[in-house]
């Protein structure tokens, strides 16, 4: 799929079929994260990389926007820095690691609070990171739209040189 198609047609997921992701495919996503630039090279970041029903079923439990976890066949967290750096690189692998699982027809959707100490303590992460996310991932269970998306209008969020200046 063209990089620009996927960015065009992805769609958050957040109902999955129970297929299990073959490992390769695994492999892609989490090395998409690996690959992602990072600010001066530093690399602070952390995947750890779910797939265990139980463990899936606690992420589930415990993540207050994120329930449909525990059907998923597969979930990362993203553990980094409690810092804008931090938070800045670990969202531009999460954002790679989407755009790799959609293009191999794997529907993802980002999960917020869950930077809370009974998911760090289930996931072992030590208390001085931050758990930016948890992203499940997982084959849609239904057909979903593609590029069917409810945006503003180019005009009404880009500029040209300055804001007021319209992009055309």
């Amino acid at each position: 799929m063209d990089v620009f198609e996927a960015v065009k047609t992805m769609l958050a997921v957040r109902s999955f079929r129970g297929d299990t992701i073959p490992a390769e495919t695994v492999k892609r996503i989490v090395e998409a994260a690996r690959l992602t630039g990072s600010s001066r090279n530093t690399q602070q970041w952390n995947f750890v990389v779910v797939q265990d029903a139980h463990t899936l079923k606690a992420l589930g439990k415990q993540a207050s926007t994120g329930p449909y976890i525990a059907n998923a066949p597969l979930a990362i967290a993203v553990v980094v820095p409690d810092s804008p750096v931090g938070y800045i690189d670990g969202t531009r692998a999460v954002q790679d690691m989407m755009l790799v699982a959609w293009d191999a027809g794997i529907g993802s959707n980002w999960v917020g609070n869950v930077n809370t100490a009974e998911i760090k303590q289930l996931l072992n992460v030590p208390q001085d990171r931050m758990i930016l996310t948890v992203v499940p991932f997982g084959y849609p269970d239904q057909e979903i739209g593609q590029g069917k998306k409810d945006r503003k209008a180019l005009g009404e969020v880009a500029h040209r040189n300055k804001m007021g200046q319209p992009f055309s």
